[in-house]
């Protein structure tokens, strides 16, 4: 009897059905677990990926503004953790430089290794325990353009305000760190040449020739030189450097309460240290070789609305030059960043003129009347405003071992 209904089942096209999914239904469930845990295990994964990618670069940006890895830390695992969808169990790595994998030991680079163990439904009855999951990004700060103009405004305000007749024809770059809709504007009659021209905020059209490259919502840029020390606290002084038309004085460094020169002067190599204001007048007939101008006031740290100020006239000669060793090479004006008040800084000069290294302006405006032929082929202007008026070339192209040179911007990239 039971061999005639063995018999009978595998004569029934039902009963081979009911035999081949009793023993297909193993398989089924599994590959059924095996597709939810990978659809959660795949989701997860992204989800870190982005996380992970997202930190890297809160972290890189942090990095190109400041060289702190804590703070690079605290940024990227702030970014991190505003990243949801999945629980961590194990605590980021965040490292800078990179210390595995691709870009290793680069310094300018940031890392971020995700990881998560992670109990999956039916991997879990298989594997006895949870399943890892990783995941790894790097962010990197690259250059981007040389740059040798720099307005620090950080207001909405415009940075670079170019107007009038003004030529401004650069062999670099300028860069605005005003986050405004008008953060560099070339209206007027103006012209300008340069690339880039970039701003955290907008580069608005403008008078711009062939060739220049706009950039706008670009990175901030940092102080190039922000490492340079703040000036000594000096104490009131009454010595003056003044020169009378048709006079001559040669001066040594030292500390000056205000140097106002419309005849002939010689500064000799050193730094100089000024409470009151510097002028130098159209008839000024001016040689200074080796020479920093620290713009400061008595008592500066608490003095900070009397910082001393700078005036060229049109028609003055200069020929001046920056140290190109020591605490300021490279520096030729040094502006106390302590200053509080925003006064405006005035540097015109004629066709025989000759100016060499940094103007650094960092708390105030410097207003720019060049003259057409003024030699400035190598000099950097940072500055909280620049108003651009006048006409002006600068080439980018300093001696070697002058101690002056552009700065570069920077992007972030996601590299690994």
């Amino acid at each position: 009897m039971s061999c005639l209904w063995v018999r009978r089942l595998q004569a029934s096209r039902r009963g081979n059905i009911a035999t081949l999914t009793a023993l297909m239904m193993p398989v089924l469930i599994g590959s059924a677990g095996l597709a939810s845990d990978s659809i959660q295990w795949t989701l997860t994964k992204r989800m870190m990926q982005r996380a992970a990618d997202s930190g890297a670069i809160a972290g890189a940006f942090q990095l190109s503004q400041s060289s702190s890895i804590s703070v690079v830390r605290a940024a990227a695992t702030g970014d991190i953790n505003r990243n949801d969808g999945f629980r961590m169990t194990i605590t980021p790595v965040i490292n800078s430089p990179a210390t595995s994998g691709s870009f290793r030991d680069a310094a300018s680079a940031v890392e971020v290794i995700l990881a998560t163990d992670m109990n999956l439904p039916f991997t879990g009855l298989i594997m006895r325990g949870p399943m890892r999951i990783s995941a790894r990004a790097v962010a990197e700060v690259v250059g981007n353009g040389d740059y040798c103009v720099l307005a620090l405004e950080n207001t909405n305000t415009p940075g670079i305000p170019i107007g009038g007749n003004a030529t401004v024809n650069l062999g670099c770059g300028m860069m605005s760190n005003a986050p405004s809709n008008t953060s560099i504007i070339a209206n007027g009659a103006s012209s300008v040449t340069a690339s880039p021209v970039a701003a955290v905020g907008l580069v608005p059209p403008g008078n711009y020739t062939t060739g220049t490259v706009r950039e706008s919502y670009a990175l901030p840029l940092r102080d190039p030189y922000r490492n340079l020390p703040d000036p000594i606290n000096i104490s009131s002084s009454n010595n003056d450097a003044r020169v009378q038309p048709n006079r001559s004085s040669t001066f040594s460094a030292g500390t000056y309460r205000n140097i106002d020169v419309s005849g002939t002067a010689t500064f000799n190599p050193g730094v100089y240290y000024v409470t009151g204001s510097v002028n130098f007048g159209s008839q000024a007939n001016v040689t200074a070789s080796g020479v920093v101008f620290i713009l400061t006031a008595t008592n500066a740290a608490s003095n900070t609305s009397n910082i001393a100020t700078v005036s060229m006239q049109g028609g003055a000669r200069l020929n001046m030059t920056a140290p190109s060793t020591g605490t300021y090479a490279g520096i030729l004006f040094y502006q106390d960043r302590r200053a509080s008040n925003m006064a405006t800084n005035i540097i015109n000069g004629n066709s025989s003129s000759v100016l060499q290294g940094a103007l650094y302006f960092p708390r105030q405006e410097l207003q720019m009347n060049g003259t057409s032929g003024m030699n400035t082929r190598c000099i950097q202007i940072v500055a909280r405003r620049i108003d651009w008026r006048g006409n002006a070339a600068i080439q980018n192209v300093c001696p070697a071992n002058s101690g002056a040179s552009s700065f570069k911007g920077t992007q972030i990239k996601l590299v690994a």
